[in-house]
């Protein structure tokens, strides 16, 4: 029997695994003689843009009700080696150990965040770089919400302002109200940068200044992070903040794993791709999301994202499949940018193009994140074989339309 094998269920990995199994359905593959199989180390595929918010009840979607129905194994195991030449991956669960042989493989095991051995930050830090992660930050201003009030504990300092950091600070009042820490409270954004948003550009970083001005958002830039404690954060000024809650956002690389192979890697550590999601230079492997990288449109590599990891992932599905029976394989280009950022009860700002043009901000732009987020990227969630498989078409979405 013939397998493909999916390292990883994040936006990528769902995506290549459902539309693998689209590309067997209507190649009339049966399952029993085509196995598609998805190894991640959660048994759900995590929602990852939504655990800044408030509400995280419904971020983590069980495997078991999006691939079941379309006949796609999943295996909850860490992955530990990849041999592309003998095309066998090693993986962990626990104490035991066992290799899995693939005819394709399709490289979806995204990003992680970059943590550096700053004193304390391991111990002491949080992040929501993960739904676990995120559960856990949540549940530490709860337990904070019962303590007696002091500054640290109404004080929350959010390390990176870039677009997670941003979209953490802003959300942050709602999540301290959701603690019940109500009255003054403090939340401090730090960040090397001279800016706030050094990737927005001259056009969007006025509009998340003032969003960050009216949420009561302090800054703290051109300064780096020396020490976390318990109760503090000490940059590199001397300044020390009295806080109990310090929530890094500082910058996200492509996974470890990306390093086991011998392929050409960009400076954050992604897999060249073709625009078939090919791995260059390594035979029958496949790469997509986070942990690849694709000059998209001919000249801008894609971004970090579920913009373009959902359709990689597709296109990926389709491909490795196509190959894999002599079919022909279907190029992925998307001829459009958009960013829609989050920015807490103030709104929203929503850019297009490579240069991040201001579309719209406020609530308009509010109404497009919550569609976005909420809604776009989503699978289907009923159970139904035809649902998913029809979503995970190889096709590209058009750009998310303002809503009034």
């Amino acid at each position: 029997m013939a397998r493909v094998l999916v390292l990883g269920a994040g936006f990528a990995g769902l995506w290549a695994a459902l539309g693998a199994a689209r590309k067997r359905d209507e190649i009339g593959v049966r399952a029993e003689d085509t196995e598609i199989l998805v190894v991640d180390r959660n048994a759900y595929h995590n929602i990852r843009v939504r655990n800044y918010e408030v509400d995280l009840g419904d971020v983590a979607l069980p495997l078991k009700d999006l691939l079941d129905p379309v006949g796609v194994g999943h295996r909850v195991a860490d992955v530990a080696a990849i041999d592309p030449a003998k095309r066998e991956v090693v993986v962990k669960t626990g104490s035991s150990a066992d290799t899995l042989s693939y005819d394709r493989l399709v490289l979806t095991t995204g990003s992680e965040l970059v943590r550096p051995a700053i004193s304390g930050l391991a111990a002491h830090g949080f992040d929501v770089d993960t739904f676990e992660a995120a559960t856990r930050l949540n549940t530490h201003l709860a337990a904070l919400g019962r303590q007696p009030p002091s500054p640290a504990r109404a004080t929350v300092a959010v390390v990176g302002a870039g677009f997670t950091g941003i979209e953490v600070a802003a959300e942050m009042p709602a999540k301290l109200a959701q603690a019940g820490i109500s009255g003054d409270h403090r939340i401090v954004l730090i960040d090397p940068n001279s800016v706030v948003g050094a990737t927005f550009g001259a056009h969007g970083r006025p509009v998340i200044n003032e969003a960050l001005a009216a949420l009561g958002v302090e800054t703290r830039l051109n300064v780096r992070v020396s020490a976390v404690g318990a109760e503090s954060i000490t940059l590199d000024s001397g300044e020390i903040i009295p806080a109990a809650t310090v929530v890094w956002c500082g910058g996200m690389r492509a996974s470890p794993l990306a390093a086991l192979l011998p392929a050409k890697r960009d400076a954050l550590g992604r897999i060249a791709v073709d625009h078939y999601m090919r791995a260059e230079g390594l035979n029958g492997v496949f790469a997509a999301g986070d942990v690849a990288a694709c000059l998209i449109d001919g000249e801008h590599p894609t971004v970090m994202s579920c913009q373009f990891a959902r359709p990689m992932g597709r296109f990926a599905g389709h491909n490795v499949v196509a190959d894999l029976f002599g079919e022909k394989l279907l190029p992925l280009n998307i001829d459009w940018y958009v960013t829609v950022l989050d920015l807490g009860a103030w709104g929203a700002l929503y850019t297009t193009g490579w240069d991040r043009e201001v579309h719209t901000t406020g609530a308009a732009a509010k109404l497009t994140k919550q569609t976005i987020n909420q809604q776009r990227i989503y699978p289907p969630r009923n159970g139904d074989r035809a649902a998913l498989l029809a979503a995970a078409a190889p096709t590209t979405q058009t750009a998310p339309p303002t809503r009034k």
